[in-house]
């Protein structure tokens, strides 16, 4: 049985994520923060470490990027996609008087998401950021005395015991979230539930030799002339200097013997650092 670490508390979105992929009888970690999870991964506390990645509408979740590339410097091992619907809900002893909330509580990537509705409804109250959307729907669950409406899913309402007095309340309904298996082993096996087919994919790091112009013409060309299709690139502070970036790159397929070896030695002749940060199965929930 694998101990698998997930972004705390209970009922969050990555829990959620992490429930519907792995087997029931996997044991199933909370943790405070991405590091905090993270860590326990590097320090092999525990198996694997699931954290968010992407979301449709806020992009790439900071942290765990930079987390990996600066401190943590973990493989990933599969990649986990489902759909994101938050909800507003209060303590239900202050169901009859939601529309009285003196303060929105939840994860900024979800306050962000919902930006529409609560400029809309609440437009004169603070929003406040918490560690996770469980995170805030646990605080509500305590603190019965405060006027608090929180953003969170629907577990996080049966879990804590809140009333969830609006459904769908994001603004955009294609809204979904990346989460990424990470773990300190290159080669390490994930087994999901049974059933769970995933596509393969590989996500490289890339930093581009300074004072050279045209280089990332050059790197992509690297990839266009192999047929490699990439799904993703994105560039990140190496936060050595202004200026200074690494790039990530998704490409839609796995590991190969020809292919990729090929394109990673072409852009380590070019001057460019290159590193594998994994070569993967992706599941969409």
């Amino acid at each position: 049985m694998s101990k698998i670490g997930y972004l705390g508390p209970e009922a969050t979105f990555t829990h959620m994520a992490v429930s519907r992929f792995f087997n029931p009888e996997e044991e199933k970690i909370p943790f405070r923060t991405i590091p905090d999870c993270m860590d326990a991964a590097g320090a092999g506390q525990i198996d694997f470490a699931v954290v968010p990645l992407e979301n449709t509408i806020e992009g790439s979740v900071n942290l765990t990027v930079d987390y990996l590339v600066h401190e943590q410097p973990l493989y990933i091992r599969g990649e986990i996609t489902a759909p994101i619907a938050q909800h507003l809900m209060v303590h239900k002893e202050n169901a009859e008087n939601w529309k009285a909330a003196e303060k929105i509580l939840s994860h900024p990537h979800a306050i962000a998401q919902c930006h529409k509705y609560l400029h809309s409804r609440f437009k004169e109250i603070p929003y406040e950021n918490a560690a996770s959307t469980g995170a805030s729907a646990q605080y509500a669950s305590g603190h019965p005395e405060e006027k608090i409406a929180v953003i969170a899913n629907e577990m996080a309402a049966a879990v804590y015991g809140l009333e969830i007095v609006q459904h769908n309340i994001h603004d955009y309904n294609y809204n979904h979230t990346r989460f990424v298996i990470l773990h300190p082993d290159e080669n390490a096996a994930v087994h999901g539930a049974p059933g769970q087919n995933g596509r393969e994919k590989t996500t490289i790091m890339i930093t581009l030799p300074s004072d050279q112009s045209g280089t990332l013409h050059q790197v992509l060309s690297a990839f266009a002339w192999r047929k490699l299709n990439l799904s993703k690139i994105e560039s990140r502070p190496m936060k050595t200097g202004l200026g200074n970036y690494f790039f990530l790159i998704d490409i839609e397929q796995g590991m190969d013997g020809i292919l990729i070896p090929g394109a990673t030695s072409e852009l380590e002749a070019l001057g460019c650092g290159v590193k594998v940060l994994g070569s993967y199965k992706a599941f969409s929930l």
